[in-house]
């Protein structure tokens, strides 16, 4: 997906916020700032892509600041706040164990994203208003239909505290007898999924957890590694979480592919691209 004019202030919000979160040390945010500046004044332009974008401005903090992994944190405390939530979670299951509620509940995790909201967020109450919520866009049917015809599945995953919730939707494909493959992030970015909290969040009970061979802000296709490039391409079966994935995904040919994104709608941007309205839930082909 291409940049908005809105996407500019996001930018440097994300980099305020990264800064603050990597390094105390005011004068080095600064200088850092600055290049920040120079960057984007140079690269945010019509046409660009979004995800490249915001790869490497986090990848110059991290140079800058020596901090590897400036989120860490956060992440710790997405995972509490989707466990504090999860009794909520199976009372809702208990009383209806549809499809539908297992992917509206996977959704709901997808709100847990610190690129989307500020750390000041009251994410909570926005995780209890959501629960209350329907679809808005539910291709259950067509999805339904590709968990019978298909053998494996690519589950793409998105943040740390989401994947809390993505278990449950895990559980549920396998009752379908479907070989599922669990894609990670390689190395930190924003609050994302990685190998080592995919494994503490017991992921590799539903499948094999590969690494996609990068860490970039959503999927960049020009930075998978090889060996992900062959998973992908074996797979015609593609569950993809968050936004971050849709935008990097709906860069490329995807013709091939059974692909069903589901995400919350947190940006004016992405809600105007899908045609939703902001914060709308959505299980969606493309």
């Amino acid at each position: 997906m291409k940049i908005s004019y809105e996407c500019g202030p996001c930018f440097l919000r994300q980099a305020k916020e990264a800064l603050d979160l990597s390094t105390d040390d005011e004068i080095l945010k600064m200088e850092v700032m600055e290049e920040i500046f120079k960057y984007l004044s140079q690269n945010f332009t019509l046409g660009t892509n979004s995800n490249s974008t915001g790869s490497s401005m986090h990848a110059l903090i991290k140079q800058r600041t020596g901090c590897n992994d400036p989120y860490y944190r956060e992440k710790i405390e997405s995972n509490n706040i989707a466990l504090k939530y999860m009794d909520d979670v199976k009372k809702i299951l208990e009383e209806d164990d549809s499809l539908e509620n297992y992917i509206k509940i996977a959704i709901i995790g997808n709100i847990l994203d610190f690129g989307a909201f500020t750390l000041d967020d009251d994410i909570e109450s926005v995780i209890k208003d959501s629960l209350k919520k329907e679809l808005t866009v539910k291709d259950i049917g067509e999805f339904e239909k590709s968990l019978k015809d298909n053998d494996k599945v690519l589950y793409l995953v998105d943040n740390t505290g989401e994947i809390v919730f993505d278990r449950l939707l895990l559980s549920k494909i396998k009752e379908y007898d479907l070989d599922i493959t669990i894609a990670v992030k390689s190395e930190p970015i924003l609050n994302d999924a990685c190998m080592a909290e995919a494994l503490d969040a017991g992921l590799d009970e539903f499948g094999e957890i590969v690494e996609i061979g990068a860490g970039t802000v959503g999927y960049v296709d020009s930075k998978i590694s090889d060996e992900f490039r062959e998973i992908f391409d074996s797979h015609k079966f593609i569950i993809s979480k968050g936004m971050g994935n849709y935008e990097g995904l709906t860069e490329i040919d995807l013709s091939t592919k059974d692909i069903y994104f589901l995400l919350c709608a947190k940006c004016n941007t992405i809600s105007r691209d899908i045609g939703v309205n902001l914060h709308d839930m959505l299980l969606f082909k493309k």
